[in-house]
């Protein structure tokens, strides 16, 4: 996929806000690139655009998107490990290839140590969602169609050990139910499927549910969070509907390779806040029911801290549920 250019103009000036030296003043202008380790339309890939569009403007510097997929997003996550530790290459993760991934897949970067945190910079509880035809107006009458077309159902996932994958199985075993689930290359291909009638459920992130949702294209039965969504106040929280307890968050942050300046990373960082912080961003990302962190949850230390904190949690968690990708 070609990546996408948010059109914005460079300044004459030829400093650089990353270069450093004796050099710095005559070198050309560079762009830098954002790793999104999914396809295009994830709630990921949409967060890392409407962020990107300001982050742009702070640093005067043009910023594109880069899908790169695969793999339950290895492939991108590897790609930012992999790159130039100069700033200008920078990758978005979220719970599912930052933590996920390495409790099922031999990597070969180190998701702690390979990486220089910039900052957490948002989450979402997910939504429990099924095609448009399907003959349930709840959660306990959707999870009764489910156990009595449990040979015919099929559920879609943004890959193997995805956050959506994941949250599948936890809401399968909660429901007591069983039935296969699809891999895509992304949370934004799966749903499309699903607003298609190719597949029959998922468990995602509200960032792309919304619109489709809110069009009458699907149905959603229950957040996965102790309080309803603002932006959707009529849907139940798995506690109203019947699954107590079924508490799912997917976090999203911004990374850049191990060996990338501390200047740098502070420059990265001041974009990040600006942006979190400006009114226009902040009505687009709570639109979409994203949770968008407090100033003292935003950073490289704060990052780097609940990063370790979810790996220590969740790895013991899928492992003994014996994920493996396929």
């Amino acid at each position: 996929m070609r990546p996408l250019v948010f059109p914005a103009a460079l300044t004459c000036a030829l400093t650089l806000v990353f270069n450093h030296g004796a050099h710095a003043q005559q070198a050309p202008p560079r762009q830098i690139t954002m790793v999104v380790p999914y396809a295009a339309g994830g709630p990921l890939d949409v967060i890392g655009r409407i962020l990107a569009e300001r982050m742009q403007v702070t640093l005067s510097q043009t910023i594109i998107i880069e899908n790169v997929a695969g793999a339950g997003g290895n492939i991108g996550t590897g790609r930012v490990a992999r790159a130039a530790p100069d700033g200008f290459t920078i990758g978005l993760g979220n719970w599912g290839s930052h933590v996920a991934n390495g409790a099922m897949y031999d990597l070969p970067y180190d998701l702690l140590r390979d990486f220089a945190p910039i900052s957490l910079l948002a989450s979402e509880p997910d939504l429990i969602i099924s095609k448009k035809a399907v003959p349930a107006s709840n959660l306990q009458e959707f999870i009764a169609w489910l156990k009595s077309n449990a040979d015919k159902v099929s559920g879609g996932t943004s890959g193997v050990g995805g956050p959506s994958h994941i949250a599948a199985i936890l809401m399968q075993k909660e429901a007591g139910v069983r039935f296969p689930l699809v891999s895509y290359r992304g949370a934004g291909p799966a749903l499309q499927d699903l607003v298609a009638g190719q597949i029959d459920m998922m468990v995602t992130g509200p960032s792309i549910v919304l619109p489709h949702l809110r069009e009458g294209n699907i149905k959603a039965y229950a957040v996965t969070s102790k309080n309803r969504f603002a932006a959707t106040p009529d849907i139940p929280t798995v506690d109203e509907a019947g699954l107590p307890g079924l508490y799912i968050s997917v976090w999203h942050g911004l990374w850049a390779p191990k060996g990338t300046p501390n200047e740098v990373i502070a420059k990265l960082d001041a974009a990040v806040r600006d942006a979190l912080a400006n009114s226009s961003v902040r009505q687009r990302l709570t639109g979409l029911a994203l949770e968008i962190p407090a100033p003292e949850e935003q950073g490289p230390g704060p990052l780097a801290a609940f990063h370790k904190a979810e790996i220590e949690k969740w790895w013991p968690i899928i492992k003994a549920a014996n994920i493996k990708p396929q």
